[in-house]
């Protein structure tokens, strides 16, 4: 049995397994560098060791030289991807010194095959056999040729190349591949070099054997990325486990997760974001057909958000148009991933949030109609007040009528007089028409119209409405603006409502009270330069301090028929304008009350 055969096809076949196995690698994943350089390497260790076994059968001096010039083709395929392997495995080594090996092994093909018979000798006289493993080889006489010297270089930068590296990969924190791989191959690297200087300088006649060295660095190359093969199937199933986790937790949050990949385009939905947007589970999604699935109303919010990348994360509330009929509220979050400045990824998560937009809804209407309740309430007390005033003009009118009738019975009535009689019939009307308009005002269900508003004007028009409850209840009603403040913004009926509910209570308070000084100051000035202080103070018997935290609570009253959503739904509107409401003890003398809010101007005072 010849061992000499049996030893390198060994080690051939070994290598081209090993290349076949992670060249598929690289040809699925081109960004598996590695795998192709170790499979270039691979190839090349094989190749040398066909030639190395033509050298060791070689009959004749030509047929040596020429297995010899053919086993630098492969150690120079081998240079080059042993300094692939190790740049893009370890992503660390000088570049100068890689160009540098890799340019005196390609200049040492031109002596290789233009000078002597090989870069090794500029002839070879003979061959002899020797023993080796049991059976004669051939080894070769000659004379040395300097030009070796050239590749030889290259084989010392090789290994200064990858100590370079495999420190670099060390410090980093990447011991286990530096030790593993950068110490075998200079272990294997320097023997190789050392053999085969002692066979060309002939010191050492043996036969060439460098592809049992490069065998060494093939394997420890190919346990490393063994080691990674199998930390990335780890990787997999932990990732894959992390992935049902994750989809486990948001189905029970009853969220959908999406990913959209911006550079190619593509777009990916978990199956709960599917039904969450009714998309069907094989219909293609896209960014132009997500959005086509969002409202109307809201399609240009959500779609600068989703198309202008942020470094932060973003958040949107949209409606969604659903195939079957209906509209869903959604929620949706995300952020952009960037590489090298650019948005390369987005990914963001959307849940179900219809319930609670219904129940925002249901809560503002029922605000409403409480506010409603309100207004409705507190002009039941005002009727009275209301009729009275409505009398007033109604009677002019009703007297001025009959005194033009006299006149009209006389022979020769007085057109003048009747004239005046007529204009005054129309002022009466006109003032009866302003306060039905605004009593009606006051009872329909408007929402807050935020207008320009004078103040003074705003107080005088609300004394008007409550004056003869006042001079009913025997109080005295004083209104305190400056004609020079300025305007506010508001919702005239709203903030009408809040003076009468205030005034209001400040009167039963003083009837509660029984007191000797019946006044009430309605009190407007200037508080800042972003906003207008208005004061309801009573002579009442003031709040107790335990109170006046109170008051503003709903169903909260002193009253024996009282409802309690007075004060409540004044702060809400006084809140809703912007602005603040409370209370305090500094009445209008020593034993009242305070009611106070503020309102924001229009613009800078």
């Amino acid at each position: 049995m010849s061992w000499v055969t049996a030893v390198w096809a060994m080690v051939a076949a070994a290598c081209l397994t090993l290349a076949a196995v992670h060249f598929p690698v690289w040809v699925k994943d081109r960004t598996a560098r590695p795998s192709l350089f170790f499979s270039m390497l691979a190839m090349a260790t094989a190749a040398l060791a066909f030639c190395e076994l033509a050298m060791m059968h070689a009959q004749t001096p030509a047929k040596y030289a020429a297995a010899l010039r053919s086993g630098h083709v492969a150690v120079w395929v081998l240079t080059v991807s042993f300094i692939g392997f190790v740049q893009t495995y370890f992503k660390a080594g000088r570049p100068w010194l890689a160009w540098l090996v890799g340019g005196l092994r390609t200049a040492s093909l031109i002596p290789n095959f233009l000078t002597g018979v090989a870069l090794n000798y500029t002839d070879i006289g003979s061959v002899r056999g020797i023993s080796f493993l049991g059976e004669t080889v051939s080894i070769p006489v000659g004379s040395p040729n300097p030009w070796m010297l050239l590749g030889q270089a290259a084989n010392f930068l090789l290994v200064v190349f990858i100590a370079d590296a495999s420190l670099s990969a060390w410090r980093r924190g990447d011991k286990t591949a530096a030790l593993a791989i950068g110490g075998a191959s200079i272990f294997f690297s320097l023997a190789g070099i050392v053999q085969v200087m002692l066979i060309f300088w002939g010191a050492a006649p043996i036969p060439i054997t460098i592809s049992i060295f490069s065998l060494g660095v093939v394997v420890a190359m190919a346990y490393q990325l063994s080691r990674n093969v199998l930390n990335a199937a780890r990787l997999v199933k932990d990732l894959r486990e992390s992935e049902e986790r994750m989809t486990l937790a948001a189905e029970a949050a009853n969220l959908g997760i999406w990913m959209r990949d911006i550079e190619h385009g593509t777009f990916w939905a978990s199956p709960n974001t599917r039904t969450l947007f009714g998309f069907a589970a094989t219909e293609t999604i896209d960014l132009h057909a997500l959005l086509l699935r969002v409202h109307a109303d809201d399609r240009d919010a959500v779609g600068r958000k989703l198309s202008e990348p942020v470094k932060d994360r973003y958040q949107a509330e949209f409606r969604v148009n659903l195939p079957e009929g209906g509209i869903r509220w959604l929620s949706a979050q995300g952020r952009f991933e960037f590489e090298a400045g650019k948005p390369v990824r987005a990914r963001g998560a959307c849940g179900d949030i219809t319930r609670r937009k219904e129940g925002e809804q249901e809560m503002l209407r029922l605000r409403h109609e409480i506010a409603h309740a309100g207004r409705v309430s507190v002009m039941g007390q005002l009727a009275a007040a209301l009729a009275h005033e409505i009398n007033q003009p109604l009677g002019a009118i009703l007297r001025n009528a009959e005194a033009a009738t006299l006149l009209l019975d006389a022979n020769h009535p007085d057109r003048d007089e009747l004239r005046a009689i007529v204009q005054d019939i129309v002022h009466d009307d006109q003032r009866a028409g302003a306060v039905i308009d605004r009593m009606r005002s006051m009872l329909r269900r408007n929402d807050i119209e935020r207008r320009p508003l004078s103040v003074d004007a705003l107080l005088v028009e609300v004394a008007a409405l409550v004056r003869p409850d006042a001079a009913a209840r025997h109080v005295r009603l004083v209104v305190e603006a400056p004609e020079d403040l300025p305007q506010v913004v508001g919702d005239r009926v709203h903030l009408q409502q809040v003076l009468l509910n205030l005034i209001s209570n400040g009167m039963d308070a003083i009837d509660e009270a029984a007191a000797r000084h019946r006044k009430i100051v309605v009190k407007a000035s200037l508080r800042d330069a972003q906003s207008v202080e208005v004061a309801v103070c009573d002579s009442g018997p003031g709040i107790p301090a335990s109170r006046i935290d109170l008051i503003f609570e709903s169903f909260f009253t002193t009253k024996a028929c009282g409802m309690g959503m007075g004060l409540s739904i004044s702060r809400s509107l006084i809140e809703a304008h912007g602005g603040r409401l409370w209370a305090d003890r500094n009445g209008a003398d020593a034993n009242g009350a305070c009611l106070r809010f503020t309102l924001p101007l229009t613009g800078p005072a």
